[in-house]
């Protein structure tokens, strides 16, 4: 009892001297705690997390857990794999550099399980400096409402009276069981980022100050982070972000409204900072941008609008970013801000600001939002023409930042609604990417840099006129849709199927190469689509099979008709598959836009995907041979994608529903709606926000949000997993460490027991050395690291033997592949190489398989549980 009371007092004095310590050396480091853990340990982008015991308050009671499964999205194990779980009220207290000015607090959550804990009991609240960060607070179900396994609250306070910061833990009284948690804290002091009020402008603030004020005070005021965006750029990592406050920018364009989405630029000048700090944003934020283009009669009818979900009843800081590299004079490009439909500011002159070229420069707005709505809408819209010499708008970055209540120092909002979840599992991507936090770790959407190819192309395509103003502040509002197919414009569908015309809105190649058809003709070939005529239905919208031209088969893909989701999509299956022939990939015949309407045609492929072809209740069971076939034409087609296009292009959603097959069973690559392609990979990858399916997500790019064709390779890795074991990917009644093919197959790789899990189909029928060569290569391509995966190239070589071998168990040179011949040792006919590379990118485009054009079905939806994005 004596050793264990001096050993309390000897901790005491040990904890008191280390509090003394970092408060005299406050200036040296911010606090970074990786909670629950006893030991020092560095993330994955080289931080030092410390533990955080040391900063509780005396007489704290807690539970130290680690978590039960690392989710592959982890970007590190530090600070998430452990957590501290307080069932009662816990205090940490954090000396603070400055009282004086705001400190910025970062809590990290991983709402994963827990040894004795069910999280989803979690409810909890938290205050810190005497305002309520959170409310009977559910991660579980914010993390759901993410879909992500883990994410970030980033708060900044106001100026505290006192030299400590208390933060305080409190699971909900008014629920059975509950208990709160959190796996790392960030207190970091902070420059002067908020400087000065923002602008009550305009209309922005009309009921919220009756003095007349044009400034909103906020030195009282606690923020939340909700969206931090790098716009018309890429992701932002918070290693480079800069002055070290390690802040994440996200991608803008999954919050972009209607079908107008701009051109993201890269600025072709240095930007430097002059009048403003660095610290408020980094350089990379200041050097891309989204503008309208260059379409001035376009334009002048239009503009660009980002809506964003957040909490009602709460006032909003809206920050803009501007830095215009073109303009070297006032009053060359002109335009007006609008705030949830109002007047924010009209004729912003960014050169007039700054008086200078590439100079960055930003601007406050507060807005309040009404408890009647959840959204909050930005728009910018070109001035009068008279204004300004070119009709276009522009914006580098946007933040927005949730200002609490300071009356009842709340910032607090409401979990996410059942309603809500349910509304984003049946809407898709960009219902859920939407409603997501800024600093949270998205884990879905592309970069508008790595697209501006197809964005140029497409900018104009279905562009509507979204809700304006009246610029005499009459308060009128004219949201009114812009047809592009007025007699003027539109193109009539021929009989060579063949646009006629330039056409609205497309690109002139993809006006060209693709036909244009009428509502009518769309409702003649499906026959009103008719329910009987369904052969697919997906996250766009149902799959209908068509005659056009009398005894043409095709396959109709209508858009739901009372969603707003699948713009981007739609615009990107054309731009792509406008200029794309091949072999290997589904052929585009034409689309639909009337009436509001977003409709594709393809050609009918008769066998179908794939997937129909591998499970219970399959049409037919495909033999080694074909399955090798079908894989190696797929491989073919994502191959051309890779390295036969003018750029690179990523597919980003391979999977087996998205490998159709025609009569003749050639294997075609469909679905390039997610697609991203770009001129610019010298840096290896596209930063992009996470989409594809569950189950074939590359874990790096899950992890990192950075695409590259290495995670097309690991999807096809899993798709040839799927292919030999003939078994969904996810099968959530199979035992836990089987749910997912990718894991179970590289465990029984490691085990040496793969071949106890091929199809049961294949069991005597497959030649030893090509069954060995096949799982060989799809294992190579679920290598965690996509530096360690074989080139979409170098698979399609193993699959080539491997059916080289399957047919010739000898080995002789004289193999049946249609690409040439590998021998035994691996060496090469070198006559043969030029012969498989033409084949592969399959350059004289085809023209010899027109027979093979008759009957083929489109890319058919699912059902299935792995298509969430």
């Amino acid at each position: 009892m004596v050793k264990h009371y001096n050993h309390t007092i000897i901790k005491k004095v040990v904890l008191s001297l280390a509090i003394i310590s970092i408060t005299t050396h406050a200036q040296a480091k911010p606090l970074i705690l990786n909670c629950g853990s006893t030991n020092s340990a560095k993330d994955a982008d080289g931080r030092s997390w410390d533990p955080d015991d040391i900063f509780l308050a005396a007489g704290t009671k807690f539970v130290v857990a680690k978590a039960d499964v690392q989710d592959p999205s982890l970007p590190s194990e530090v600070p998430y794999m452990t957590a501290r779980i307080f069932q009662s009220e816990a205090k940490y207290q954090f000396p603070l550099k400055d009282s004086t000015s705001r400190t910025m607090l970062r809590l990290h959550f991983y709402p994963s399980s827990y040894p004795n804990f069910d999280i989803s009991k979690s409810y909890f609240a938290v205050d810190a400096g005497g305002v309520t960060l959170l409310s009977n607070f559910s991660a579980s179900i914010s993390a759901e409402a993410l879909s992500q396994s883990y994410f970030i609250k980033e708060f900044f306070l106001a100026p505290s009276d006192t030299p400590t910061l208390d933060v305080t833990f409190k699971p909900s009284a008014d629920k059975l069981q509950a208990f709160a948690f959190v796996n790392g804290i960030e207190v970091l002091p902070i420059p002067a980022i908020f400087d000065s009020d923002p602008a009550l402008a305009g209309t922005v603030g009309a009921g919220v100050d009756a003095t007349g004020a044009t400034t909103v005070p906020i030195s009282d005021s606690s923020m939340e982070t909700m969206f931090r965006l790098n716009v018309g750029g890429q992701y932002v990592s918070p290693v480079n972000d800069s002055n070290g406050l390690m802040r994440s920018w996200y991608d803008d364009s999954v919050y972009l409204y209607g079908a107008g989405i701009g051109v993201a630029v890269a600025a072709n000048t240095s930007i430097a900072y002059k009048s403003m700090p660095s610290y408020m944003a980094p350089l990379d934020v200041y050097s891309t941008y989204r503008s309208m283009g260059a379409y001035k009669d376009v334009n002048k009818n239009s503009n660009l609008t980002w809506i964003f979900q957040v909490d009602p009843s709460f006032m909003y800081m809206l920050r803009f970013h501007w830095c215009d590299s073109e303009m070297t004079k006032p009053n060359q490009r002109v335009f007006d801000v609008f705030i949830n439909n109002k007047s924010a500011e009209y004729d912003v002159d960014v050169f007039a600001m700054t008086m200078a070229t590439s100079t960055p420069i930003k601007k406050d707005y507060v807005a309040r939002v009404a408890e009647s709505t959840s959204e909050l809408w930005v728009s910018l819209r070109p001035t009068d023409a008279t204004k300004s010499q070119f009709v276009d708008v522009l914006l580098n970055g946007l933040e927005i930042f949730k200002l609490s209540d300071v009356a009842k120092k709340n910032l607090a909002g409401p979990n996410p609604s059942i309603s809500d979840l349910m509304r984003k599992y049946q809407d898709g991507p960009a219902s859920f990417a939407s409603e997501k936090s800024a600093v949270s770790t998205m884990i879905i959407t592309g970069a508008g840099g790595a697209c501006a190819v197809g964005l140029a192309f497409v900018a104009c395509l279905f562009v509507y006129q979204r809700k304006q103003r009246d610029p005499k502040g009459d308060g009128a509002t004219t949201w009114l849709p812009i047809s592009w197919n007025s007699s003027s414009t539109t193109m009539k569908s021929s009989v060579s199927g063949r646009s006629q015309g330039g056409g609205a809105g497309i690109s002139s190649d993809a006006a060209c190469n693709c036909r244009y058809f009428s509502l009518s003709e769309i409702m003649s070939a499906t026959k009103n689509f008719d329910e009987s005529n369904v052969i697919g239905v997906g996250g766009f919208g149902k799959v209908y099979k068509g005659v056009v031209d009398g005894s043409t088969m095709v396959a109709v893909k209508r858009s739901n008709p009372s969603s707003d989701q699948g713009i981007n999509e739609f615009q990107t299956e054309i731009e792509m598959l406008s200029r794309l022939r091949h072999r290997h990939l589904v052929s585009l015949i034409g689309f639909c836009e009337d009436n509001g309407e977003m409709i594709l045609v393809y050609d009918y492929m008769g066998q179908g995907t794939l997937r129909e072809h591998l499970y219970k209740g399959n049409k037919i069971v495909l033999s080694w041979k074909q399955r090798l076939e079908i894989c190696i034409g797929a491989a073919r087609g994502l191959h051309y994608l890779h390295t036969g296009a003018r750029y690179t292009i990523i597919h980003r959603d391979v999977k087996t529903t998205n490998i159709l097959l025609d009569d003749k069973w050639v294997a075609k690559m469909s679905d390039f709606g997610l697609s991203k392609t770009g001129p610019d990979m010298n840096k290896g990858h596209v930063s992009t926000v996470v989409k594809g399916s569950f189950g074939y997500l590359d874990p790096e790019y899950f992890r990192r949000q950075q695409l590259t064709e290495k995670s097309d390779v690991y999807s096809f890795g899993v798709v040839l997993f799927e292919v030999l074991c003939a078994r969904p990917v996810l099968n959530p009644s199979l035992p836990k460490e089987q749910v997912s093919l990718a894991d179970w197959a590289l465990r029984c790789a490691r085990n040496g027991t793969l071949e106890d899990i091929i199809d049961p189909q294949l069991q005597g029928k497959v030649g030893q050395e090509s069954l060995k060569k096949f799982m060989e290569t799809a294992e190579k391509c679920l290598a965690d690291h996509g530096t360690e995966r074989p080139s979409m190239g170098d698979v399609l070589w193993n699959l080539e033997f491997a059916l080289q071998v399957h047919e010739n168990p000898d080995h002789s040179r004289g193999g049946s592949t249609t690409t040439g011949s590998v021998d035994f040792e691996g060496q090469i006919d070198q006559n043969s190489i030029m012969a498989m590379h033409r084949s592969i990118l399959n350059i004289e485009d085809d023209d010899d398989d027109d027979d093979e054009e008759a009957a083929r079905k489109p890319q058919n939806g699912s059902d299935n549980p792995d298509e969430i994005f």
